[in-house]
């Protein structure tokens, strides 16, 4: 169907047209979406808008910490095996149907099944039967997770998993509205949610709109009745549009910009440490890159120092390890190369290099593709040049729009080196290791390595210091076949326009507009 078909049906679903006097607040998103269903999320421009479309049973406070969702309260086994969850009955769908515990049945087993193919359905692996479900050994149905009755939702877990009501806030865990299951998703119907947003207008590479979704069973607390999510995929051309108040607020701000910043803007900015990080990752599927080796000699002839210091310089930090300093649940493992001067690292990289047969008379000759942006052609540019530099590597550049990147690194047929990012979707450090994990959808790296997931897998049953120590065996594994080449941890970069009130900085970076307000 044509797209200005389903902004039509669009604005005669949603009942009405922007009203006058209506609070709209206006938000960069960075790149257009990929998709507004909430179990095929994989970007952090759909997770923004998905958030304020819909709910789950657990939801977060403008600081991050866990509050209840559509859930108001839950129980939990002696043993921590059993949950039980007490439903709102107050919770309401978009088009006013009740929310129930049947509609989260539905949505959980539609995020483990491999027909869904969800980019996230890892998270819900503690969840007994999940694990054979996702593998295509059961069937959906067999997944541990059962309605007593329309507001009493029971979910059963293979093992203890303390952060497991932190994994609940994830998209992958939203509910699914029976009667649209299934086409709900597409052009051909409106989209019904049970968020504090509903849909109103979607037009690609331009914005979405949202308006106020007055069935939410919390919408007398919401200050703002419009919202739109708007791609902003130049960075430059983002901050213009802030500075020209077109935006009340942005999804980053550019580095150059933050040096020369007039002190009425750097009021405005806010900059917060993130559980972010910014990598590259070889397809280790294919040669050259199923060598452990040639991996390690490029990942250790980057330097990561001026890349934060120069190219980017706004707080970033430098990543010589997979985890962020700081995350719950294991310490971040160095590796030995860390704490080496700059010439010890070249030194070992040229090495390794030439131990796995190339040299300045055969140099490698290799493509790193990047989704199109500003900053990743800039890193690009300069990795590529440390790598002729120290190396003699012979590299090309290729961008592509990031809808046709994401599907170019999930086919892997013609990546070699990619850039990538990662958002832990909640505070432990499993939410970065289980990235990398052979069976994780979202592991576009194809490594797979059966001692790097059996300690991931023995984590999962075991206390906090034996889990500790395996996780660590885990990192270890990592460093020792360095499928991903770490390069900074990012912070946060938002500018804030005074206007609006409410805004809280959080390690996860998830601002709901539910919880904004926005002065004249």
């Amino acid at each position: 169907m044509p797209t200005y078909v389903w902004l039509l049906l669009g604005l005669l679903c949603s009942g009405s047209v922007a009203q006058a006097g209506d609070v709209v607040l206006r938000r960069g998103n960075g790149p257009d979406v990929e998709t507004l269903d909430p179990h095929q999320v994989r970007s952090v421009a759909a997770g923004n808008v998905v958030r304020d479309l819909y709910e789950g049973l657990v939801s977060e406070a403008p600081d991050g910490s866990l509050i209840p969702g559509v859930a108001e309260r839950w129980d939990i086994s002696a043993d921590g095996l059993v949950y039980v969850f007490f439903l709102r009955d107050t919770a309401r769908w978009s088009n006013g149907d009740a929310v129930t515990a049947a509609d989260f049945v539905a949505g959980l087993r539609r995020s483990v099944d491999p027909q869904t193919a969800s980019p996230s359905s890892q998270l819900l692996a503690p969840i007994a039967q999940a694990s054979a479900v996702m593998a295509g050994r059961s069937p959906p149905a067999a997944l541990a997770v059962q309605a007593l009755d329309e507001h009493r939702l029971q979910i059963g877990l293979q093992s203890p998993t303390p952060y497991f009501l932190a994994l609940l806030v994830n998209p992958a865990a939203y509910p699914v509205h029976g009667p649209v299951h299934g086409q709900g998703f597409t052009s051909a119907a409106p989209l019904v949610s049970n968020g504090a947003y509903q849909l109103q207008v979607w037009m690609p590479q331009s914005h979405i709109e949202l308006r106020r979704n007055r069935h939410y069973w919390n919408d007398a607390a919401t200050r703002i009745d419009r919202v739109q999510h708007i791609v902003t995929e130049d960075m430059g051309s983002e901050f213009q549009r802030f500075r020209a108040g077109e935006l009340d607020i942005t999804e980053q701000v550019p580095a150059t910009q933050i040096a020369a910043m007039a002190p009425t803007l750097r009021r405005q900015l806010r900059i917060a440490d993130y559980l972010g990080i910014y990598y590259y990752g070889f397809n280790v599927s294919q040669p050259p890159f199923d060598q452990p080796g040639l991996r390690r000699a490029l990942s250790l002839a980057v330097d990561r120092e001026v890349i934060v210091r120069k190219v980017l310089g706004s707080g970033e930090r430098a990543a010589y390890a997979w985890l962020p300093p700081h995350i719950a649940g294991a310490d971040s493992l160095q590796p030995p190369w860390a704490s080496w001067t700059r010439d010890q690292r070249v030194a070992e990289a040229r090495r390794l290099y030439e131990q796995a047969g190339y040299s300045a008379q055969y140099p490698l000759r290799t493509e790193i593709l990047y989704n199109t942006n500003d900053y990743h052609q800039k890193i690009a540019l300069v990795i590529a040049a440390m790598w002729k530099q120290f190396l003699g590597v012979e590299t090309r550049l290729r961008n592509e729009e990031t809808k046709v990147f994401l599907q170019s690194r999930r086919e892997r047929r013609r990546t070699q080196i990619f850039r990538g990012s990662w958002v832990s979707d909640y505070d432990d450090a499993s939410g970065f290791l289980d990235l990398l994990g052979g069976h994780n959808p979202r592991n576009d790296t194809s490594y797979v390595s059966q001692r790097y997931d059996a300690a991931l897998n023995a984590a999962t049953h075991l206390p906090e210091d034996a889990r500790r120590q395996q996780l660590r065996d885990a990192q270890q594994q990592l460093i020792d076949d360095a499928p991903v080449i770490p390069i900074y941890f990012y912070v946060t970069k938002h500018l804030v326009s005074p206007r609006v009130s409410g805004w809280q900085d959080n390690a996860l970076d998830h601002h709901y507009s539910r919880d904004l307000g926005l002065s004249p």
